[in-house]
């Protein structure tokens, strides 16, 4: 039996993907699924990255976001509606280049635009304050609820066992097996995956294992009553801009805005702040000026879990003990394919995946083998 700890997007796919190979799995969550990073994000999913690794996992991942609604049996609202970034100063256009030509290698169709090109993909962008734009139309967006919940009900008919409302508090080595205690009773497992994200470091030290430096930031998003449909449909970053985006959201319209506004918290804090509220809005309305006019709806906080590199840690660390662990912001983009990679390595000892598990090595913190840090907006 495989025990997964953390009910977030990562272990929920996982949990899915062991069970496909027809291994027994147990997930365990303190809270109700996907209330930690995965119901908090704002369902951006994107290959332009700005190294290797991650633009190569990523290509991989939107491969899956295309047929995951049918291979899930429900709708995740998938939509390959573009990442559009923009260019403030003749610097970053030449940045932009530099990474398009990359992403191109890999297969990414990332190709610079003028800003006349950018105003037609978003009718309302304030386009004279750009000088060019880097667009990759294969980006997109899906619904955290709806594949999150995917994800599950496919497990739940494959056997999978999942357990919210149920922390785990203890973690013992028991001859080749180990033995998870949770507030719901002990569990014996041959396997287990630390998939909980912001909380990693509290479960490593369970067994003696604290090599991951993760911390917890505090991230916030707001979100507009509804909008006409198609006005914002890309992400919209210009990253010079505080790494600010706006994105109009796959089901019901309303405008998501984020800015790189970041609070080292505790992650069980997701109290909102009035300071975001204002800082974001400032940013929003200098992207897209229409926003002035719109009400402000919903505003919410979560976490972005981050390693020193901003790049997860992914492998193993202890016989027997994975981490899927520190994303930074990226794991419910990265969730299919880390989720599938992760799986086939456990049962059959290699992946179809291009996922760069030396990149990705969790001990290289212990080593200080920092990676490229990965590109990271909000």
């Amino acid at each position: 039996m495989i025990g997964i700890i953390g009910g977030g997007i990562i272990g929920v796919a996982t949990a899915y993907e062991l069970a496909k190979l027809g291994e027994e799995v147990v997930v365990f969550e303190k809270r109700y699924f996907g209330s930690g990073s995965t119901f908090r994000c704002a369902s951006g999913i994107r290959a332009q990255f700005t190294d290797e690794a991650n633009i190569k996992l990523m290509k991989y991942s939107i491969e899956r976001w295309k047929t995951l609604s049918e291979e899930l049996g429900h709708n995740i609202m998938f939509q390959q509606t573009g990442y559009l970034f923009l260019a403030t100063t003749e610097e970053e256009v030449e940045a932009f280049k530099k990474n398009i030509k990359l992403q191109n290698k890999f297969g990414v169709p990332t190709r610079l635009i003028t800003p006349e090109e950018a105003k037609e993909i978003v009718p309302p962008l304030n386009a004279d304050a750009f000088l060019a734009g880097a667009w990759n139309p294969e980006d997109g967006k899906a619904s955290p609820f709806h594949t999150l919940y995917a994800y599950k009900k496919a497990g739940e008919r494959l056997g999978v066992k999942f357990y919210e409302y149920t922390k785990v508090i203890g973690i013992e080595r028991k001859g080749s097996k180990w033995r998870i205690k949770t507030t719901r009773g002990e569990f014996k497992v041959d396997i287990i995956i630390n998939a909980t994200n912001a909380w990693a470091r509290e479960i490593n030290k369970m067994i003696g294992k604290d090599i991951i430096p993760v911390t917890p930031y505090k991230h916030q998003l707001v979100k507009t009553e509804p909008i006409e449909r198609g006005q914002i449909e890309p992400l919209v970053c210009p990253p010079a801009w505080n790494d600010s985006y706006v994105i109009q959201d796959g089901e019901d319209g309303g405008v998501i805005c984020g800015t790189a506004l970041e609070y080292e918290s505790s992650p069980d804090d997701v109290t909102p702040t009035y300071e975001f509220v204002k800082e974001v809005l400032k940013w929003a309305v200098k992207i897209i000026p229409a926003l002035k006019h719109v009400h402000v709806v919903r505003q919410w906080a979560g976490h972005y879990a981050k390693t020193p590199d901003k790049n997860p840690a992914i492998g193993m660390i202890e016989e027997n003990f994975y981490v899927a662990v520190g994303f930074s912001g990226h794991g419910f983009m990265m969730a299919p394919a880390v989720a599938q990679a992760l799986a086939e390595k456990i049962v059959e000892g290699k992946t179809k995946v291009p996922l760069d598990w030396e990149w990705f090595d969790p001990w290289r913190f212990e080593r200080g083998e920092l990676r490229a840090s990965a590109f990271q907006i909000g």
